[in-house]
C-alpha cells in the first residue's frame, strides 16, 4: 500500500512596505473621509510601496521570514510558487528573481496570475507538485504592489488597495503526520470569465503596450462575492466530510469587511473565528491571506492541529478554497 503524501505547513512569513497611508491621509487627494471609508470597507489603513520597495523585493523579505520560521534552509527550497498580479517584469517570472535573491539555483519557480485568488490557486498548485514527487519543499507566496496600478483619482478603487507580502513553506510528507490528516485536506477552484468587465486593468503588453490602471464595479462584485464565495467552501465542506463547526479559524481574503462578516454569517461560522486584517493593511490582492495567516500564526491564535479555511475571490472572476489541518 502506497503511503499517503501530504502537504504540511512548516512555516510562514510577511513583509509590509515602511509607508502606512491611513484613510485621513486621502483627504485632499480624492473627496472622501475616514468614516466614509470605514462603513463602506472596514479598511482603517494600508501600506504603500516606497520607490525603493518592489513586488519581488517585499516577497523576498517574506519568504526569508517563512524559512526562517520553518526552521530551514533557502537551499532546502526546490519549488516557488509565487501569485502576484504586479510582477517586477512583465518577463521574467517574479518567481525566478525571488529564487536568485534567496541564493537558489536548483529546482524551478514560477508566477501565478489569478488575482485575489492567487494564494489560493499558488497553494493548490503547489500541493499538486509535492503530492506528484515532483518538489519536496515548496515556498508559495502571495506578494503585490497594488498602488502601481491604481487610479489615484478614483476614489471608489484607491481607498481599497494596499501592498505587501505573505509566505508560507509547504513541504510534502508520509507516514504518521499524514496519516493523521496534517496538512492541505482539501483545494476547490472556480472561475468564470463572463465577469471579466466587473474587475480589470484597462492595459497589458499585448493590447494598449501600457500597464494598464485597475477598474471595478464595486456593487456588481459585492453582488456576486458572497454566493460564490459560500458555494465553493460548502463544496469543500461535503469533499472533507467537514461542518463549519469543525472549523477552528476562518481566513478570508481581506477585501472589504462586509463581504468578510456576510460569507461567514451565511457559512455559520463564530465571528470569533474569523480572522480579519483587512482594516490595517486593505485589499493586498494576492497576498491577502498569507499576510493574515502570518499574523495570526504569530500572535498565538493559529496553532499546530488548528482546521484551518482559506477562501478568496478574484478578478476574473476567480474565486477557491482550501481546508488545511495546521
Amino acid at each position: 500500500m502506497t503511503n499517503q503524501i501530504r502537504s504540511v505547513v512548516r512555516g510562514t512569513g510577511s513583509a509590509l512596505p515602511e509607508r502606512v497611508m491611513r484613510n485621513q491621509d486621502f483627504q485632499g487627494i480624492v473627496e472622501t473621509s475616514d468614516e466614509w471609508i470605514r462603513q463602506r470597507t472596514g479598511i482603517v489603513a494600508r501600506h504603500i510601496a516606497g520607490d525603493h520597495e518592489t513586488t519581488v523585493s517585499l516577497a523576498e523579505e517574506a519568504a526569508r521570514r517563512a524559512i526562517a520560521a520553518s526552521g530551514l534552509e533557502p537551499a532546502d527550497i526546490d519549488l516557488i510558487v509565487l501569485a502576484t498580479a504586479t510582477p517586477n517584469n512583465t518577463f521574467p517570472a517574479s518567481a525566478v528573481q525571488v529564487q536568485h535573491r534567496l541564493g537558489i539555483s536548483h529546482g524551478f519557480a514560477f508566477d501565478l496570475q489569478a488575482v485575489c485568488s492567487g494564494f489560493v490557486y499558488a497553494l493548490t498548485t503547489a500541493d499538486l507538485y509535492l503530492k506528484s514527487g515532483m518538489a519536496r519543499r515548496a515556498l508559495v507566496i502571495g506578494a503585490e504592489t497594488f498602488s502601481r496600478i491604481l487610479d489615484w483619482e478614483d476614489r471608489s478603487t484607491c481607498v481599497l488597495f494596499g501592498d505587501g507580502a505573505g509566505a508560507l513553506v509547504l513541504e510534502a510528507t508520509e507516514g504518521v503526520e499524514a496519516g493523521e490528516g496534517g496538512g492541505i485536506i482539501v483545494s476547490r477552484l472556480r472561475s468564470d470569465g463572463t465577469h471579466q468587465s466587473k474587475l480589470y486593468v484597462d492595459g497589458g503588453p499585448s493590447t494598449t503596450g501600457t500597464i494598464g490602471k485597475l477598474r471595478m464595479e464595486g456593487r456588481e462584485v459585492f453582488k456576486h462575492a458572497v454566493g460564490m464565495i459560500t458555494d465553493v467552501i460548502e463544496d469543500s465542506f461535503s469533499a472533507a466530510a467537514v461542518t463549519a463547526d469543525d472549523i477552528d479559524w476562518f481566513v478570508p481574503h481581506q477585501a472589504n469587511r462586509r463581504i468578510i462578516d456576510a460569507s461567514a454569517r451565511k457559512l455559520g461560522i463564530a465571528p470569533e473565528k474569523v480572522v480579519v486584517t483587512v482594516d490595517r493593511h486593505g485589499n493586498t490582492s494576492a497576498a491577502s491571506i498569507p499576510l493574515a495567516l502570518d499574523v495570526a500564526v504569530r500572535d498565538g491564535r493559529i496553532k499546530r492541529g488548528d482546521l484551518v479555511l482559506l477562501e478568496a475571490m478574484g478578478g476574473g472572476f476567480t474565486w477557491g478554497a482550501v481546508l488545511i489541518r495546521w
